[in-house]
Formats: structure tokens, sequence, C-alpha cells
């Protein structure tokens, strides 16, 4: 491998990740954490890098201490693992300093492992990003051996989803002439999602279809080799349909049955594990169950309201249910569930002693009532100090019982 080449792009790069104009993201890191950053397809993994370079140089870090190299560089296609060390050598010799490593698309390079770990061991700062078809969060957590932390990037949350559209919700914005404004983005955002790319075009769907048969080819069927792509095309249909139920292993197997496919349930569970595996899906359980309820049956959600709303037709109710999920995984990691003893509430967070029922539209007082009532009878079984109903537009508070249920618009919940 030519060293000199390695200096040219070591130089090349910092040029470019100096002037490269980004949006911040609303993502912290530990100081002195090595990181891989994972998570599905097109969500923004470099771009997270580049915003690590920045807030680096904007703290002081003289930009000849960043060495940052894409492994997708064609000029790199003969490097092997063995050739990794020469990074170092090709950078000492340029600047004599010790790097902060920015390694993208580092699957690239069979046996790469090797060189990540010492680079750790050595006291290196490193912070890299793989190939969802070649990278799993759970081989990397096992190949790394703890020396990094793993931190998963979504796509935006509706705040960045603003900020990218170069709107900053100003003071007391829901009262003055922005929210319109906001309103109209948030249903760009409520039917296209977050993925950052896609406020570029305008054939949003389209894009959306060509990245998901990107993750459903590359991520899923080619990496675990499925032959019946069918069935699980199948699948991921009636999980979609399934968003807002409590769904079981054995009847996802009784549904893809039911249209004439042969399929067991220990294929099913191997199926979600790979949806679950290349960031397409996550699920939440139920609070109340036990631990062999928990493993068999939960809600599972997409990352992304663009991707599911691909398989949906009048899919209000489901998008949104679907929105706040993702927005709470955000906030709050694993630490969601949902309720179910003979009545059911969307999601409770424990941390925050929260209830909170999701409604698209609170249409009659009988829709209204039964929200209501499973949000009160629930609240007396676990530790409850906030209870939130939210809707699409719907603004107001209802007294019960001494008990005050927040009715909140989905649009500002997200911004609060």
């Amino acid at each position: 491998m030519n060293k000199e080449l390695l200096k040219q792009i070591i130089i090349e790069n910092q040029e470019f990740v100096r002037d490269i104009p980004l949006f911040p993201r609303d993502i912290t890191f530990e100081k002195e954490g090595n990181y891989v950053l994972t998570g599905v397809r097109r969500a923004g993994k470099t771009f997270a890098l580049f915003q690590v370079i920045k807030n680096k140089l904007s703290a002081g870090l003289p930009v000849s201490q960043i060495l940052y190299i894409n492994f997708e560089d064609e000029r790199l296609i003969e490097m092997k693992s063995e050739h990794l060390h020469l990074l170092l050598e090709a950078h000492h010799e340029l600047f004599n300093n010790k790097p902060f490593l920015f390694l993208d698309e580092i699957q690239n390079i069979a046996g790469w492992e090797k060189f990540a770990r010492r680079l750790a061991d050595t006291g290196y700062p490193v912070f890299i990003t793989g190939s969802n078809a070649k990278m799993l969060s759970r081989e990397i957590a096992t190949t790394l051996g703890g020396r990094f932390i793993t931190c998963d990037i979504h796509p935006l949350s509706f705040n960045e989803f603003l900020r990218i559209n170069n709107t900053a919700p100003e003071k007391n914005w829901e009262y003055a002439k922005q929210r319109f404004q906001i309103r109209k983005l948030f249903d760009s955002y409520f039917y296209y999602g977050g993925f950052p790319e896609i406020t570029r075009f305008d054939q949003k769907k389209l894009w959306l279809q060509n990245l998901y048969n990107k993750i459903f080819f590359g991520d899923i069927v080619a990496r675990y080799k499925i032959r019946n792509d069918f069935a699980l095309k199948l699948m991921v249909k009636k999980i979609a349909e399934s968003v807002h139920d409590e769904i079981s292993f054995n009847r996802i197997r009784h549904i893809i049955q039911s249209a004439g496919i042969k399929i067991g349930t220990a294929t099913i569970i191997e199926y979600v594990s790979y949806l679950k595996e290349a960031w397409l899906l996550f699920s939440i359980k139920n609070y109340f169950a036990k631990t062999t309820e928990k493993e068999t049956s939960g809600k599972y959600y997409f990352v992304d309201n663009g991707i599911l709303n691909l398989f949906l037709l009048n899919a209000e109710t489901i998008l949104l249910e679907n929105l706040v999920a993702n927005h709470l995984i955000r906030k709050f990691g694993n630490e969601v569930f949902y309720l179910k003893k003979n009545y059911e509430v969307d999601f409770y967070i424990p941390h925050e002693k929260t209830m909170i029922q999701v409604a698209y539209k609170l249409k009659s007082p009988e829709t209204e009532n039964r929200e209501i009532k499973a949000l009160l009878k629930l609240s007396t079984e676990v530790k409850t100090e906030k209870m939130l109903l939210i809707t699409l537009d719907t603004a107001k508070e209802i007294k019960v019982n001494n008990q005050t249920i927040h009715v909140v618009p989905v649009w500002k919940w997200l911004l609060q």
C-alpha cells in the first residue's frame, strides 16, 4: 500500500471535513468514549461522525489531529488489514501528533476488528461506522469486547427535521403565524419520515421504496441467504398492518399460513430477529407480562414513518402511534413499555411515571371515554404521576376523579 497516497487522502479529508456544511443533530457522546455508530441505512451515521469532528475543531482541536478515512474510497480498494497501521505511520510523518481516528465504512477491510481493538487499547480516540449488511450490533459487542460504546443513530427527530428545513420554533410559536409553517412541515414528517436525505427529493415515496429495497435485499435477504423472500415480504406487510396491536410469533405464523405459505414458528423468530438487526423494526414489551411472555409477544414498530407508510392505506392511526413510539425510544431507550391487563394503554415510561394513550382523533364522546377509562383503570396498577392523551390536533385538559389527563396535539408534544 502506497504511503504517499495515504498522506494525500489524509490531507484531502482534513480539508473536506473542515469545510463541509452541517446542521446540528441532537446526539451527544461521552468525552472519553470510543464509539461504533450503528443504525438503519441513510439515518446519518457518517454525518454524525462529521458532527463529532466539527465539535472537536470548535473546541480548539487542530485539524492536524483529525484522521478521517472513508473506506469506500476507490483508491483504498487494495487495502487489507495488515496495511491499516500505515494510516498511523503516514499521519505521524505528516504531523507528529496523536490523532483522533474516524473510520467510516470500515467493514470493507476484512479483519479490521483487531486494528480497532489495538487502537482502543493503546489510548487512541476512535469513532467507527459500518454497513448494516456486514456489521451487527451484537457482533460488534462480541468482537470489540467492551472497548467501544455502541450508539444507535436514528432518523431525524421532528425538532431536527425542522432545523434541516431552516425552521427554528420561536418563543410562543404555537400562538404565532409560525405554527402554520410548522404544522405544514409536520405533515411531511408524518407521512414521509425523517431520513435526512429525503428533504432533497420531490418523489419521496420512490426514494423510500428504493431505500427499503436496499435494506430488504441487501441487509436481510442477501446477508442471511433467505430463499423464501416472499414469506418475509408478507411478514413485513402484516407486521406493518399490526403496528398498534400486540402480536406473538404464533399469530404471525398463523397469518402467513392463512395465505397458503408453510412456515414454522422457529423461522418466524429468525425472520423477526433479522428485521430488528437491520434496524428496520424495534419492539416494546408489556410491563405486566411474565418473562416468557415478554420473549414471545410484544408490539412492533418501524424505525421510520416513511418506510411504514409504504405498506399502508388510510394509515393515519397507525402512523401516529409509530411516530410516538419512535420519539419515546429516542428519549428513553429500552425503558419504554405498554400496559395490558384487562385494559390497554399504549405506552408507559416507569422512569417518568408517565402513561401515554394515542388517539388520532377524538371523534365522539365514546372514543374519548374509552381512552380515558383505560388510563384511569391502569393508573391504579402502576406508579403514575402524569397521563397524556396524544392526538393529531386536539388540545385540552380533562379532569376526572381529582386526576388530570392532558390532551396534546402530537406536533406540539414532539417539540416539548
